[in-house]
Formats: C-alpha cells, sequence, structure tokens
C-alpha cells in the first residue's frame, strides 16, 4: 500500500521469466493488439459503409466485434505495460475496473449470441414475420440491453467488492477475473451466491436457449430443403464462434477454481488464450465465412492488390 497516496497495490504473479523475456513478450502481444484491432474494425467500417449490410444479422455482427475491441483494449494495454516493467501490479480500482470490463463484455457477447441466434431462428423458420418481429426499434433494444443488462449485473459485485478488506495483495493471473475475491480477508456468501445467480442467467441460460434455436434450425432444414443452403451459411459462423466462446469461457473458469493445480506455465499459456484467441478468431470466421461481409473483402483487398 502506498500511504502517501492511500492507494492499494495488487502484484501479478502469473508472468513467465518476464525478465528475461519481456521484449519478446512485448513485440508478440503488441503485434497481436494491432492485427486484432485492424481486423475487427476493417469489418465493422465495411458493415456501417455499406447499406446492403444495414441488416440485423450484420448489426449484430458488428457489435459482437465492436466488443472484441473493447476487450482487447482493456487488457492488452496493461500487459504491454507490464512486460516492460520492473514490477508486474496494478491499484486495486484498476483492478476492480478491469476486472467489471472483461465480466461485463463476456455477458454482452453471450447475450448478443443469444440474440443472433433468434434473429436467425425467425430468418429461417418465420421468414414471412421476419421484417415485423425484426424492427429497427426492436434491434435497437436488443442492442443497447446487451451492454446495459450484463454491466449492470456484474456492477453490484463490483461495489461491493470495492468496499471489502483486502489480505491479499497477490494474484497468481496476469489480469484481474474472478480471483480477486481471493483478495479479500473474509469471503463473502453472498458474493458467491450472486455471482453462481449472474453465471445461470448471463451464461448457462443464454447458451441453453442458442442451443434449443439452433436445434430447431437443424430440424427446420431437415424438414424443407430450400432453407438448408441458408441455415448453413448463416448459422455456421455463430454456431463456431459459439463453440469457440464456451470454450475460452470454460478456461477462465478453470483458471480461477484449479489455479493451483496447474502449473505456472500452462496457467500463463490459458490465460493468454482467453485474451488473444477469441478477440482475433471472431473477424476471421465472419470475415471468411459470412458471404455478404467476404464479397466486400475480397472487393477492398483486390483493388488494393
Amino acid at each position: 500500500m502506498d500511504n502517501s497516496l492511500n492507494v492499494t497495490y495488487i502484484t501479478f504473479g502469473g508472468h513467465v521469466e518476464v525478465h528475461k523475456y519481456r521484449y519478446l513478450y512485448f513485440v508478440i502481444m503488441f503485434k497481436l493488439y494491432i492485427l486484432t484491432i485492424s481486423c475487427n474494425l476493417t469489418i465493422v467500417c465495411i458493415i456501417v459503409i455499406h447499406k446492403s449490410l444495414h441488416e440485423p444479422m450484420y448489426i449484430f455482427i458488428a457489435a459482437l466485434l465492436i466488443n472484441s475491441v473493447l476487450f482487447s483494449t482493456a487488457i492488452y494495454p496493461k500487459l504491454l505495460i507490464d512486460f516492460l516493467s520492473e514490477k508486474q501490479i496494478i491499484s486495486y480500482s484498476a483492478c476492480l475496473l478491469q476486472w467489471f470490463t472483461y465480466y461485463s463484455l463476456v455477458g454482452s457477447d453471450f447475450f448478443l449470441l443469444s440474440v443472433m441466434a433468434y434473429d436467425r431462428y425467425v430468418s429461417i423458420c418465420n421468414p414471412l414475420h421476419y421484417p415485423t418481429i425484426m424492427r429497427k426499434r426492436t434491434v435497437n433494444i436488443l442492442l443497447i440491453s446487451a451492454w446495459i443488462v450484463p454491466a449492470c449485473q456484474v456492477s453490484v459485485p463490483m461495489c461491493l467488492s470495492a468496499n471489502k478488506k483486502i489480505c491479499n495483495f497477490y494474484l497468481k493471473g496476469i489480469i484481474c477475473n474472478s480471483t480477486v475475491h481471493k483478495l479479500h480477508c473474509v469471503t463473502s456468501r453472498m458474493l458467491n451466491i450472486y455471482g453462481l445467480v449472474v453465471f445461470v442467467s448471463a451464461v448457462l441460460l443464454p447458451v441453453l436457449f442458442i442451443l434449443f434455436t439452433y436445434t430447431r434450425i437443424l430440424v427446420v432444414s431437415y424438414r424443407c430443403q430450400g432453407v438448408r443452403k441458408k441455415a448453413a451459411q448463416t448459422c455456421l459462423p455463430h454456431l463456431l464462434v459459439l463453440f469457440s466462446f464456451s470454450c475460452l469461457s470454460a478456461f477462465d473458469v478453470l483458471l480461477v477454481r484449479l489455479e493451483n493445480d496447474f502449473p505456472k506455465t500452462l496457467r500463463l499459456i490459458m490465460a493468454l488464450q482467453v485474451v488473444i484467441y477469441q478477440p482475433l478468431f471472431n473477424p476471421i470466421i465472419y470475415g471468411l465465412k459470412m458471404r455478404g461481409i467476404y464479397v466486400h473483402l475480397k472487393m477492398l483487398f483486390c483493388k488494393r492488390v
């Protein structure tokens, strides 16, 4: 604790030989950060510029990619600073802010993926009612809810944690995640119960809804041969993103619950996968698998060539 400024600092202990490979870590992560931001913003700009892509499905994709940019911006700069610093530390208030951003964006992604699943369900199973159901106002409400609802859910434990006494000033990871609760002197049963409720409502229920929705789409596609191609083209990218995102979320849970059972190097690799993979995976999948986006990407890069 810095008594002169009354600031509490937390030390990250998840880095592996950072003093030996600091510049290598920095160069690799900096390149990945620039690549991630560039890929996501390129597709977002394509969706914004071309009116043919001003449809609910592409608008939700753009929102998901904006989340990837925000997620990377919340994590990468601090990692880059830590690689070049003698001590890998963060103030407790900044740690809570990073934790809040991290989990509110994760919840927002699951919300958007469930909305995208519902959009595909209406488009394929009830095409005649699609313009009526997915109106501009409905899309705007869903977009706003995708950011506000998870933020409100995560803000409650963040505010409660801000006032709790800290006895431990060491985190075994490289970012602030749910292990923040292990810093507290006394484990809060209320926070644990609330965290379980948020997990069920923000992660488990959306995943079950998505699986149910795509199962219904699969049944309709099997019965009606005319919609099989449309279902495959538009649903496959969403399913790939859902699968990868769910796996990485499971990694995050494992890191928090079983951190003592993992070697330090393995913990670092898994933590970096959570940080790097999904924000970079999303634009690649949607850029290559969504024909509407792929056509404009091809035109863009072919012109430059």
